[in-house]
């Protein structure tokens, strides 16, 4: 059974993007209409119809770059319905009142590679885009494995500073690039988006030094707490810190990166799209935008161990560690790997607040990505439902194994 997920601890800046971008819009983006242009505030302040037009129009309210596909589509055969979700049956019923209660938005259920359930609302489609919030977490550590595999950063247990060298004499000294990926620095935070005096509002809310990328200007004024590697602290402003990381190592920018060694080789339907910071940096932890069926891809990527035409898109061993646990979130059952929500029983997540969700279970061959609008950031009553949800489609991927 799959355990309550870990939102407790999944906190983002909400009170901070009006902060975190001008107005703007992806190159490829239509004018962005006066709705879209009203969105450009405080997401704090967003309404229920706020959400659901917001997180499905991303580019028109905020600026972004786009994440380029390939010539090439990754297919996605579809099959007949999981048992107890064909319309009547239990599982269908089930869904239905899930997706009115919790404002799904887009369901992709791979088994196998195949489609066995897909449900999209909210005017979504298998064509728009949504945005991922903290999911892109998961992404930004996998491009840490492809730059590990290309040369361009030599070990994880490198010190972060000869990456980022603006953080020499920072709390960051001696700190490993292994430590910023599990969140083990040591380097005080405060995630509490209820705060406005938290770090993780005023890392948005605060000008950078000029000629210092935003995320580095704000991170390397933190005190330390602790030594490195002893303590566990969710903090998406290290996430921006690996983001930061793959850039310089790679002289390349996360959505460049990123198409060049999954997105267009793979096989992704859609143009993707980033979140761009004040210092036109994509953001390592948030905010990547794609349709739900390559979110599903991406799943299914990571469950086929990160291959592409049979040749692996990052380092030996890399996707043993990324997806099982590297850090204690004193949660039993639970772990945090390398931007990876982790489980004892094998399966692993990627997970973003306001129900965005990719679940992967190897042993079944099982990816489900989810896209939602839930009128919270994070909440145990939403939490449980879709702990339910997914419970009811791993029972149905047993059942017809036992047939």
């Amino acid at each position: 059974m799959v355990p309550l997920d870990t939102s407790r601890f999944v906190r983002v800046a909400l009170i901070a993007l009006l902060s975190v971008s001008a107005p703007g819009r992806a190159a490829d983006s239509a004018p962005a209409p006066p709705a879209a242009e009203a969105l450009n505030r405080a997401l704090a302040t967003w309404s229920q119809a706020d959400r659901e037009f917001g997180f499905a129009h991303w580019e028109q309210v905020f600026k972004t770059r786009k994440v380029a596909r390939g010539t090439h589509v990754h297919p996605l055969p579809i099959a007949p319905p999981l048992p107890s979700f064909a319309a009547g049956d239990t599982g269908a019923a089930y869904l239905d009142q899930y997706a009115t209660d919790y404002k799904l938005a887009g369901l992709v259920v791979l088994v196998d590679g195949r489609v066995r359930l897909e449900r999209y609302a909210l005017g979504h489609s298998p064509v728009g885009r949504w945005t991922s919030f903290s999911m892109a977490k998961s992404l930004t550590s996998t491009l840490v494995g492809a730059a590990i595999r290309d040369g361009y950063i030599k070990s994880i247990d490198d010190p972060v500073t000869r990456y980022i060298t603006g953080l020499a004499g920072s709390a960051y000294e001696g700190v490993s690039i292994r430590q910023l990926l599990t969140m083990t620095s040591g380097v005080k935070w405060n995630e509490d988006y209820t705060d406005l005096k938290s770090d993780v509002a005023l890392f948005y809310a605060t000008a950078p030094d000029p000629g210092v990328d935003a995320t580095v200007s704000y991170m390397r004024r933190l005190p330390r707490e602790a030594p490195p590697g002893a303590k566990w602290l969710y903090k998406t402003g290290e996430t921006n810190l690996i983001g930061v990381l793959v850039q310089e190592a790679t002289h390349k920018t996360l959505a460049a990166y990123l198409s060049e060694k999954i997105w267009a080789p793979y096989g992704m339907e859609q143009d993707a799209s980033w979140h761009l910071d004040v210092s036109n940096h994509e953001q390592g932890g948030c905010c990547f935008q794609a349709t739900t069926r390559d979110f599903a891809r991406i799943g299914l990527f990571i469950l086929d161990g990160a291959v592409v035409d049979g040749r692996p898109v990052v380092a030996d061993g890399w996707l043993e560690a990324a997806t099982h646990k590297q850090a204690d979130i004193n949660v039993p059952g639970r772990g945090y790997g390398f931007q990876w929500w982790t489980r004892d029983d094998d399966t692993f997540d990627a997970i973003g607040i306001h129900g965005q969700m990719i679940h992967v279970d190897a042993r079944r061959r099982l990816v489900v990505a989810i896209n939602s609008a839930w009128p919270v950031a994070t909440g145990k009553e939403q939490s449980a439902a879709r702990v339910a949800l997914i419970n009811m489609i791993a029972a149905a991927v047993d059942a017809e194994a036992r047939r």
